[in-house]
């Protein structure tokens, strides 16, 4: 059974301008009248994105923390995950229970993956408009990500993608791992988001999720400080 007190942690990670923070409001937008949520964004010197979400009226304020890394963004989430971590557990103490915290990492590059000991699922974005060949050209994060995300494909034959056939060089490099076209404007789409992810927090009340490392070392293991505060969830 999972750790009382603690909420499922879900990474969203991908490049710059593939649409995190607004997946994460979305998410936000569909789940906070039925789910309590908490939000930890990471930026090297701002809070940028945490304003963006506070400002976009999707939660609590004091629901959404921001972690400024001042370094390298996948440095937070995976070498030295500290800072994330102290987050985290300061939202699951403040505002327990929590159902879910969300970790946006940085914008960073194909190869960024969280440490499995700061999320136990990781969602990978790419999107139509970083070309429609980024899929084939694989990553950790896009080959091995728990769920990938195709973003944007309403503006697919604006930005001359073929966005099906984008979903497909991804399906055909994750050996069966889920792939989901989302677009904002498609509800089948965000269903199926919601959908995934309520499966996922089944499977961690249920203690049966195990985070896997999808790394490019993976799989290997990562020290995290441990607080001595006690938790008391109870679902």
């Amino acid at each position: 059974m999972p750790e009382m007190n603690r909420s499922l942690r879900v990474g969203v990670c991908g490049p710059v301008g593939t649409g995190k923070s607004s997946l994460i409001a979305l998410l936000c937008r569909e789940l906070a009248d039925r789910l309590e949520l908490g939000v930890v964004t990471n930026d090297i010197y701002t809070d940028e994105d945490a304003r963006f979400l506070r400002a976009e009226g999707v939660l609590d304020p004091r629901r959404i923390r921001a972690v400024e890394t001042g370094a390298c963004p996948h440095t937070a989430i995976r070498d030295d995950i500290t800072a994330n971590l102290i987050a985290v557990e300061e939202l699951e103490d403040e505002f327990a229970p929590l159902d879910v915290v969300l970790v946006e990492s940085g914008g960073d590059n194909l190869t960024a993956t969280f440490s499995p000991a700061l999320v136990d699922v990781q969602i990978f974005l790419i999107d139509v408009a970083g070309g429609g060949d980024v899929a084939r050209k694989g990553g950790p994060g896009i080959t091995r990500a728990d769920l990938l995300v195709v973003n944007k494909t309403d503006l697919a034959p604006y930005v001359g993608v073929d966005s099906a056939l984008m979903v497909a060089d991804a399906s055909a490099v994750r050996d069966g791992r889920p792939v989901i076209a989302l677009s904002r404007s498609d509800r089948t789409s965000v269903d199926r988001l919601i959908a995934w992810l309520q499966v996922q927090l089944d499977h961690h009340l249920a203690g049966v999720l195990l985070p896997q490392d999808p790394g490019p070392m993976a799989p290997h293991s990562h020290g995290y400080l441990v607080h001595d505060h006690v938790h008391t969830r109870a679902h």
